[in-house]
């Protein structure tokens, strides 16, 4: 194994702080969505996530407003609050010819498909790659600081992703989880782990 099959609460926390250094581009009208879905359904491979408002009351619904695609040059910021799910996302959801790889994603699929069903093709969780390879810490901040070996923030995950204007917090923390999930499997693949 080219990386530890588990980690601890205190080794995360040793790791370099890291994230996402590149192009965020935020799209948030009809338009915009579908100019970055023209770029995304180029690529072969993307690293994906989703942001909900957080609730916290029992009973309280939670709606997914921003879907985050890394491509391999820059990060995608898809704010669906106003639009849903346009005709070009969900095309996307269920395009076989990008792998979309996500973590924990069937929090997602479930959330996405209150809003507009569909049947997820082309996805691949790393969650569950890593259970099939024995690993026994799962998670976004784990398989970062196992695989890439650094430590990704979490602070700005329970932030209100319905707010007009996203922080420079937010758009930085919604793009690192997007393209931590790209940067671990071209590091798996390359290990010959795929």
């Amino acid at each position: 194994m080219m990386f530890p099959l588990s980690i601890t609460k205190e080794e995360v926390m040793q790791r370099e702080l890291g994230h996402y250094k590149g192009k965020i581009v935020v799209a948030a009208d009809e338009r915009s969505i579908e100019q970055a879905m023209a770029e995304i359904n180029q690529s072969e491979i993307v690293g994906f996530d989703t942001e909900a408002k957080p609730t916290f009351q029992k009973g309280q619904v939670r709606n997914v407003s921003l879907i985050q695609v890394a491509t391999e040059d820059k990060v995608f910021l898809i704010r669906i609050l106003q639009t849903g799910i346009t005709d070009s996302l969900h095309e996307f959801f269920q395009n076989e010819k990008i792998t979309k790889v996500g973590i924990g994603l069937t929090d997602d699929f479930n959330l996405l498909n209150n809003l507009r069903k569909f049947r997820p093709t082309g996805f691949l969780d790393l969650n569950n790659k890593f259970e099939e390879l024995g690993a026994g810490s799962i998670g976004a901040r784990n398989l970062a600081a196992m695989v890439l070996d650094i430590r990704i923030s979490k602070s700005a995950q329970t932030s209100n992703w319905e707010a007009q204007t996203l922080t420079e917090k937010q758009l930085r923390y919604a793009a690192t989880d997007a393209w931590i999930c790209l940067e671990i499997y071209k590091k798996i693949a390359f290990w010959g782990y795929l």
